[in-house]
């Protein structure tokens, strides 16, 4: 029998378990069998000491998913190495993860970038590869990037910037990777952030697995859309015939309220949830 069990270690909202700290960044653990793969840190340690508070040992963990290279999924990445000294660590990134990214308002610019660098990856012997395609790096458990844009509607803020030798640029977040688990009742589909929009990110799915998406879990980005928008995404969620709808992080209030409302399946994924499937 296959065991299956997706935690959030980091979401912004605490859950029933009030000991754990809950901050702005997003992290879960996916532990099937004997494999344990993180997908993001967080934006501090605090991940870490949720993860001894639900009894989840990170000691065995030895691969790790960055989303995309901003601080409140990256964050947490030094404590982790710095709490697990010289451990075999992987770490798997998409393409321009290490791109200075900032967020402009007007004449400011703000740092929302990684806090390592390739530099501090040698220095403690970390592998790392960039993920540019479909991979899978365990059997059953795939990373996905280069998403279709084939949705007009799912637009990057224009405060989103990278920082080049040719001046600033806008961020097409090309970084951005999901993760999908395979189970017996179809695709569990994580995502960080979803900057290139959820609906083109689904859709790349869709075309690359011939299973259903059963699940979908993390940030949807739908909190700077307007209430129009957001329908018409939570409703193509539930057309496609998403069974579970765990959205959080920066999907919005809005979009969270509508994805569980009459619904016994959906959940607000707040910090300490679980999904847990024994097949």
């Amino acid at each position: 029998m296959m065991a299956l069990e997706i935690t959030t270690l980091e979401e912004n909202t605490e859950g029933e378990h009030t000991g754990m700290i809950a901050e702005h960044g997003l992290s879960f653990l996916v532990e099937m069998n004997s494999i344990s793969v993180l997908f993001d840190t967080g934006r501090s340690s605090a991940f870490l000491q949720n993860a001894q508070k639900l009894n989840k040992p990170l000691d065995a963990v030895e691969h790790i998913v960055l989303s995309h290279g901003h601080y409140d999924h990256s964050g947490g990445f030094r404590p982790l190495v710095e709490t697990y000294p010289n451990h075999p660590y992987t770490l798997y990134t998409g393409d321009g993860f290490f791109n200075p990214k900032y967020a402009r308002f007007n004449a400011s610019y703000q740092y929302l970038g990684n806090d390592f660098n390739t530099l501090y990856l040698r220095q403690h012997g970390i592998k790392h590869e960039i993920i540019k395609e479909k991979k899978e790096i365990f059997p059953g458990i795939w990373m996905v990037t280069n998403f279709f844009n084939l949705h007009p509607e799912e637009t990057i803020h224009p405060r989103f910037v990278v920082r080049t030798s040719n001046g600033w640029m806008p961020d097409h977040f090309s970084d951005e990777v999901l993760l999908v688990v395979e189970s017996s009742k179809g695709l569990i589909v994580l995502v960080g952030c979803s900057h290139p929009g959820i609906l083109n990110m689904l859709d790349t799915v869709r075309q690359q697995f011939s299973s259903p998406i059963y699940a979908l879990l993390g940030g949807t980005h739908l909190v700077e859309s307007d209430m129009s928008r957001t329908k018409t995404t939570i409703d193509e969620f539930k057309r496609q015939g998403i069974s579970i709808l765990g959205i959080s992080h920066c999907s919005g209030n809005d979009a969270i309220v509508l994805a569980t409302e009459n619904s016994e399946m959906h959940f607000h994924n707040t910090l300490g949830s679980s999904l847990i499937l024994e097949e």
